[in-house]
């Protein structure tokens, strides 16, 4: 399958890699400094979600994954969006809100959370901790931060990536002073990283976005959505990104802290059938169809947004996760994980390798 020099792009030059190969970031948890490292010192592009981080552990986490590899690795992190600033419970939302999920923390023995006005992360005090951390490279979803933000970044070195899911999207983002970006295409799991417009209007599938993102910017294109194996990397590489990202592959992988029972589902017939839903965190993300989603389908307009529904939901879905009961928990997945199986991320970074240097 070798694609003349696959291996040498815009994007491999410019952050310092052997391979135009992006592991996507997690949040909620999954992502882990054992798959990150794994993935940068095999020659790609690991990555840690932490958008859920505080600035401490931050701190801690680009110690632990300078430790474990001396490649390039990418932190992520969430842009807040204008309409989420100031979100609180009062006490009649949240008893709402909870209702919804009551009887599911009864059924799994889980305790309810205690009621809280606001939830999340200071944006600006992580912010702070990348600054002094200084990850090699930053990214972003959901829009882009301030100028000044961007500013620092350059100054101390930190690559950035932002993420797009239209070409308007992508054009924002390379005003924005971007090294690279992603084209998330409607087929990725997880959250759809749109910013400008709602994510029920920003829904074109990833190989029509990227060859017209392509078209439109620049700086490097990474494609992201329905890549999960070196077919899906060489066809990203053809339609003339510079590298690909793939996030389900990787979930299902050993080093991932993805729960096992998130893992076996992502290898199971049931990944075939994957929905948008609002239910877990209050923003649009892509997942496997479990019962949860279907018995409260009626209720997505109803459930707060994020990220009061996401810390809401935080206990229902660990509780889930540890105690084996995958129906009732957030198990994120792309379109194509009927391409995925389990394997430490080192051999999936080497399969990948070998089929795209074959000859064809």
């Amino acid at each position: 399958m070798a694609v003349g020099m696959w291996n040498d792009t815009a994007f491999t030059r410019r952050f310092g890699l052997r391979y135009p190969i992006v592991q996507g970031p997690f949040g909620g948890g999954a992502s882990s400094v054992a798959l990150a490292a794994a993935v940068s010192n095999a020659g790609g592009l690991g990555s840690f979600g932490a958008h859920a981080l505080a600035p401490a552990a931050i701190t801690r986490t680009v110690a632990e994954l300078r430790a474990r590899t001396d490649r390039p690795f990418n932190l992520n992190l969430w842009v807040p969006l204008p309409e989420e600033a100031g979100l609180r419970f009062t006490p009649a939302s949240f008893e709402a809100a909870l209702a919804l999920l009551r009887p599911y923390l009864r059924e799994l023995g889980a305790p309810e959370p205690a009621f809280q006005e606001r939830a999340g992360q200071d944006f600006d005090a992580q912010i702070a901790a990348v600054l002094v951390a200084r990850p090699p490279v930053l990214s972003f979803v959901f829009g882009a931060p301030s100028p000044a933000v961007m500013a620092a970044l350059r100054e101390r070195g930190i690559l950035t990536v932002g993420a797009a899911t239209t070409v308007d999207e992508a054009r924002h983002i390379e005003a924005a002073g971007f090294d690279a970006v992603v084209a998330s295409g409607s087929d990725a799991g997880g959250h759809r990283p749109t910013f400008l417009r709602p994510a029920e209007e920003s829904l074109t599938g990833t190989f029509s976005l990227v060859p017209q993102v392509v078209d439109a910017v620049r700086i490097p294109v990474i494609a992201a959505g329905g890549v999960a194996d070196a077919r899906g990397v060489a066809a990203a590489l053809a339609l003339g990104a510079a590298a690909a990202q793939l996030g389900t592959a990787f979930l299902a992988c050993d080093e991932s802290n993805a729960s096992e029972g998130h893992k076996r589902t992502l290898v199971s017939p049931d990944a075939r059938w994957t929905t948008l839903t609002r239910l877990f965190s209050g923003r649009h993300a892509r997942g496997v169809r479990n019962r949860l989603i279907t018995e409260l389908r009626a209720h997505e307009a109803d459930v707060p947004p994020y990220p009061l529904q996401n810390w809401l939901t935080q206990g229902l879905r660990a509780a889930a996760g540890a105690s084996g009961h995958p129906e009732l928990q957030s198990l994120w997945s792309g379109q194509a994980a009927g391409l995925v199986r389990r394997r430490a991320a080192a051999d999936l970074m080497a399969a990948l390798v070998a089929a795209l240097d074959a000859p064809r």
